[in-house]
C-alpha cells in the first residue's frame, strides 16, 4: 500500500509524491487537496448527527507539491443546517477555498422508495487501467481505476470505478466523504471530450452533491464533458457506490491547446 497523500507536520500537511498531478511535476492533482479540505470541514464539531450534502472547492491557483496549511470554521451555526468553510494556504497565499452545507440527519417515515441498481458492470467485472508509467502521481499510484465503459485515453463519456490506494492523511482511515471528493475530481480527466495530447484541461472548481454517503471503498463516476470552441467546458459525473446512486459532481473547465504533450498516463 502506498504511503498517505499527506502527513501532518506542525501546523500543516506534507504531501507525498502520490499527490502529484498530470500537468506539472511540481504541482498536486486537484483530488488530494480537495479531499483534505473536505475531511477538515466534516471534522468540525457538531452536537446533533449531521451529514455533508454539498461540497464546493474553488481552486485559485495550482497547489505546489510542498507543505500546505489548512484551516476550517463553521460559518453559519444551526441545529438543522450549517455552512462550513475551509482554506488551504501556502504561506500567506490562499490556494483553495472550500464550503460545505451540513444537514441534520434523522429517521423519517417517507414511505418505501424505489430501489435503483447500478446500471453497469461493478468493479470486479470492469477493466483495470494500467498506467504507462509507475512514476508516483495521484492518477497512477494514488488511486486504482477500473473501467466499465471507455478508457483513460479514449475521447468521450466514460464509466470508471475508483478507490484510494492509501490514506488521505497518515494514520487515518479515509472517510466516505473524502473517498467521494478524491474520486470526483477525475470527472473531466476520465471523460475527455478532446485529445489528451493536444489540449490542456484545468478545472477551476469542484462541486459534489451527496444524497447519501458511499458504502465501501469503490466510487463510480459515470462521466461526460461538454466543451465549447471558446475554450470552456463543464464536466458532469453521476456518482455511485456498489449499491446504487449516491449523488452528482460538476466541474468548470478552462481549455487550451498544449504546446508540449503531457507525460504518460
Amino acid at each position: 500500500m502506498p504511503e498517505a497523500l499527506f502527513t501532518p507536520h506542525k501546523r500543516g500537511y506534507v504531501p507525498s509524491e502520490h499527490a502529484r498531478g498530470p500537468w506539472d511535476r511540481a504541482a498536486m492533482h486537484g483530488g488530494p487537496p480537495a479531499s483534505l479540505l473536505a475531511g477538515v470541514m466534516e471534522a468540525l464539531p457538531t452536537e446533533a448527527p449531521m451529514a455533508v450534502v454539498r461540497t464546493t472547492v474553488e481552486i485559485f491557483r495550482p497547489v505546489p507539491l510542498r507543505p500546505v496549511e489548512v484551516s476550517a470554521r463553521i460559518e453559519r451555526e444551526g441545529r438543522r443546517v450549517q455552512l462550513l468553510s475551509a482554506s488551504l494556504t501556502d504561506g500567506n497565499t490562499e490556494l483553495c477555498r472550500a464550503t460545505a452545507w451540513r444537514m441534520r440527519i434523522a429517521d423519517l417515515d417517507i414511505g418505501e422508495q424505489p430501489s435503483i441498481e447500478v446500471p453497469f458492470a461493478g468493479p470486479a467485472d470492469s477493466v483495470a487501467h494500467v498506467p504507462e508509467s509507475d512514476d508516483p502521481a495521484f492518477h497512477r499510484t494514488g488511486v486504482e481505476m477500473r473501467y466499465a465503459r471507455g478508457s483513460f485515453i479514449e475521447q468521450g463519456p466514460a464509466t470508471v470505478w475508483m478507490r484510494l490506494a492509501g490514506p488521505v492523511i497518515a494514520g487515518q482511515t479515509p472517510t466516505p466523504l473524502q473517498r467521494v471528493i478524491a474520486a470526483a475530481d477525475f470527472g473531466n480527466g476520465v471523460a475527455s471530450a478532446l485529445p489528451w495530447g493536444q489540449f490542456l484541461f484545468i478545472n477551476t472548481d469542484l462541486t459534489v452533491y451527496l444524497v447519501r454517503p458511499p458504502i465501501g471503498e469503490w466510487i463510480c463516476l459515470d462521466a461526460s464533458t461538454d466543451v465549447d470552441p471558446r475554450g470552456v467546458g463543464v464536466a458532469h459525473s453521476r456518482l455511485y457506490d456498489e449499491r446504487g446512486p449516491i449523488g452528482h459532481s460538476l466541474q468548470g473547465l478552462f481549455i487550451d491547446r498544449l504546446r508540449v504533450a503531457p507525460p504518460g498516463v
